[in-house]
């Protein structure tokens, strides 16, 4: 079994979770608490032609401290690698709006939920990453398991770019079709 370490702690890799343009997701779990699961993002430098980046961990820190500030439903971060670029955070277990809408199991509150955390944002200045497969639904509840957060532009607001993506459109659908290995 692969092992990563957060500083020095060894974790095992259970499974990617997913790729996202700033980090791989991993599963993983802790020798000394086998039992329990966390997420540990490893940090890539791949190039992205939509997106720039200054120094990706500290703007993890910065904007994880952002959000949770404003009272965003976040997974705990637990600890950081800064000279590995990894963050380990807490596992938030349960379905992404992405498997949801795919799977049409989708509910209104759910959206209800994501416009008042957009609003709420908004309010601040702030957009997120509201692509489906950021959002994680424990509980009745959804979860923003991205840090990611940029100032405010109308474009990229949920309204205007994110509700696209939270019900089969036809941006989803071609999103499907243009991406099959992300299908669950």
């Amino acid at each position: 079994m692969k092992q990563l370490t957060v500083n020095g702690m060894p974790f095992d890799v259970l499974r990617l979770l997913g790729k996202g343009k700033g980090g791989y997701s991993f599963l993983v779990c802790s020798q000394s608490m086998p039992h329990t699961q966390y997420v540990l993002k490893q940090i890539h430098h791949e190039p992205c032609s939509y997106y720039q980046f200054g120094d990706k961990i500290q703007s993890e820190i910065r904007d994880y401290r952002r959000l949770r500030e404003l009272g965003v439903r976040l997974p705990m971060m637990l600890d950081v690698d800064i000279d590995k670029e990894r963050i380990l955070k807490e596992y938030v277990d349960g379905p992404t709006i992405y498997e949801l809408v795919l799977q049409d199991e989708m509910r209104p509150e759910y959206l209800e939920q994501v416009r008042f955390m957009a609003d709420q944002l908004a309010r601040h200045r702030i957009n997120i990453d509201y692509f489906p497969t950021n959002f994680v639904v424990q509980d009745g509840l959804i979860h923003y398991i991205d840090f990611e957060c940029n100032d405010y532009m109308d474009e990229w607001n949920f309204e205007n770019w994110g509700v696209k993506y939270w019900s089969k459109t036809n941006e989803f659908l071609q999103y499907v079709a243009d991406h099959p290995s992300s299908q669950p």
